[in-house]
This record gives C-alpha cells, structure tokens and sequence, in this order.
C-alpha cells in the first residue's frame, strides 16, 4: 500500500541486460534504463514489503486492493526476456503499452513475441502508431496515433486493448477526448501523481523510474512520498517546453544532458 492516498503508477522502458546493445544509445534514452539487477531489486523489494505488482485494469477495478501498478512504454524485447519471467515468478502483473511501429525494430518485441507477452497474460496497451508528441497532432493525425494502433494491436494479438500512455508524456484534452472516442477506458501520463480512487482514468499519473535509482529512493516512490520534488522540476520543464515548444525544448534538453548527466 502506498503512504499516499491511491495508487502508485511505476513507469518503467528498456531493461539492460550486460552483452545486450540497447535499442538506442543517446543519453535523454539511456537515463530511463534501468539495469536487470537493480529491476530485480525493485520487484523483490515491493514483495518483501507486502505489496504485489499489478495491471492497469486490475487497479481500476480494485481500487481499494494493496498493491503497485507496473507499466513499460515502447514494447522493448526486455519486457518479454527480462520482465515477464521475473514478474511470474513473483505471481505480479503489468501493462505494458507497445509502440507498433517500433515492432520487428531491432531490440523491440516482434509480432510473435507480442502476442506471446499477451498469452502470458500481460495486459497489452497502446503507445501510439509512431511515438510522436500528441499535443503537436491535427485531430486526423490524432485519431491515427491513438485509434489506429488500438486496431492494429488487437488485430496482431487477437485480444482487446483498453489502455493507453501517452509518448514522452504530452498531455493534452483532445488526447482524452480522443482516447475515449476510440474505445480506451484509461490513458496514462507522465505526471509524477499518486491514484486515487475517484482519479480521472483519462489523465492517470505516473512515476518514471530512472537509470541508477537506489533502493531506498525507489521504496519511498513506490510509496507515493517525495513526489512533490518531482512535480515541481517537472513544472519548470513544462513551463520551458510551453515557452520554446517540444522541438525547441528537445534541442536544449539534448545539449544540457551533454554537458551534464544529471541534467533533466
């Protein structure tokens, strides 16, 4: 259970595993991936606390049941190689939202790998089609990113997708509206929030956790304490991406994790 009223989210993406080449290389990437060793660590240390890793639709249908949800973006292979064993033997779940145009890609789950996550019983989400910021879409853009990888993840696993994440965290009404008008019963965000009961499915925060997280701050967010340091770094990259846009804002952010890999 978390110290904060409602549910954790955790948002995790590629695990590295030591001899396998990461999916990408470039710093803004690597800073979110997290070694096999330390996830390992992770998922002991919510069991050893009492707590259980569970799916997205699992925690909006219980939302009084003890527990953490567990969620991966992109649909790296490492969900299904380095994820999924250690998830079953420690009897957790989790959503893991997959990005279809990253498919077959090298390092990312192929079609046969993804309907194989779906028969162990992952919950499968969506993405999107092709990973773009969702706030700089038109509407028919939009309507492609979000309902179009619903129908194809469906038609490739043969089961039904509720869920969505939205690509690097951009937020915005007409996602919502978008999302619902596509049949999703969740959408998820990057916004370092707890859960409530009464959360709105359609803004659902998350807590990324980073490369070189240690135990005892990776324990404190999965109890929902320390979060408002989180939020307020956010606020002020959010009000600089408002300011200089999402491109803009990538560029700089590209050169300052250059300069300094503690960097947001």
């Amino acid at each position: 259970m978390s110290a904060a009223p409602g549910y954790v989210y955790l948002m995790y993406h590629e695990i590295e595993r030591p001899g396998r080449p990461l999916c990408r290389n470039e710093t803004g990437y690597v800073r979110y991936i997290v070694s096999e060793s330390d996830f390992r660590d992770q998922m002991y240390s919510l069991r050893d606390s009492g707590s259980r890793g569970m799916k997205v639709g699992e925690a909006l249908l219980n939302p009084g049941a003890p527990g953490v949800v567990i969620t991966f973006d992109d649909g790296s292979e490492t969900d299904l190689i380095i994820a999924a064993p250690l998830l079953r033997e420690l009897g957790f779940d989790a959503t893991c939202y997959v990005t279809v145009g990253f498919l077959e890609k090298r390092g990312y789950l192929s079609r046969k790998q993804l309907r194989e996550m779906g028969d162990l019983g992952l919950e499968i989400g969506s993405h999107s089609m092709t990973h773009p910021y969702l706030s700089d879409l038109s509407q028919e853009q939009l309507t492609y990113e979000i309902s179009g990888s619903k129908q194809e993840l469906e038609q490739i696993t043969g089961c039904p997708v509720h869920h969505f994440s939205c690509p690097g965290g951009r937020w915005d009404p007409r996602v919502a509206a978008t999302a619902r008008q596509a049949g999703y019963r969740s959408v998820a965000t990057s916004q370092a929030s707890t859960n409530p009961p009464n959360a709105n499915p359609d803004a659902l925060g998350r807590i990324a956790i980073l490369r070189g997280t240690d135990l005892g701050t990776f324990q404190a967010l999965s109890n929902g304490r320390g979060l408002w340091k989180i939020r307020l770094k956010d606020s002020v990259h959010s009000s600089a991406r408002r300011l200089l846009g999402n491109s803009a804002y990538d560029r700089a952010r590209r050169k300052l994790l250059e300069w300094g890999p503690g960097s947001h």
